[in-house]
């Protein structure tokens, strides 16, 4: 596996792990559809959230929540609709965002950011 695809899987399990041990219920990791993946689909009180995790080994480029692009929110939102549709959860939702920095010899740095976007809006 190559190291960008290790710290991205690395970086999705310190998320699960976080929301978890914030009362988020874990119902999918990876979900797939058609092109899209949502990384982690959570549950919290009767909101559905759609986490999409973002994994650096550095911020030097910026920080990790913003390669979330025009283009992925659109896929997150149609890939969200699909998990919907297929497992008939019709209560609240909503989309996260969780940055991961993990530089070396750093302990990392893993920031929430809840609501981040709703696709569609102020595309």
């Amino acid at each position: 596996m190559a190291a960008h695809n290790e710290l991205g899987e690395l970086g999705e399990k310190l998320a699960a792990n976080f929301l978890e041990a914030n009362g988020y219920i874990i119902l999918a990791r990876n979900w797939r559809a058609n092109r899209a993946e949502i990384d982690i689909v959570a549950k919290i009180d009767e909101t559905l959230v759609f986490v999409e995790v973002k994994t650096r080994s550095t911020d030097y480029f910026g920080p990790p929540e913003e390669a979330v692009s025009k283009r992925k929110k659109r896929l997150l939102a149609a890939a969200a609709s699909a998990y919907m549709e297929e497992t008939g959860h019709d209560w609240a939702l909503r989309f996260d965002i969780i940055s991961i920095v993990m530089q070396l010899g750093e302990a990392p740095k893993l920031t929430h950011f809840e609501d981040a976007f709703f696709p569609g809006l102020h595309d």
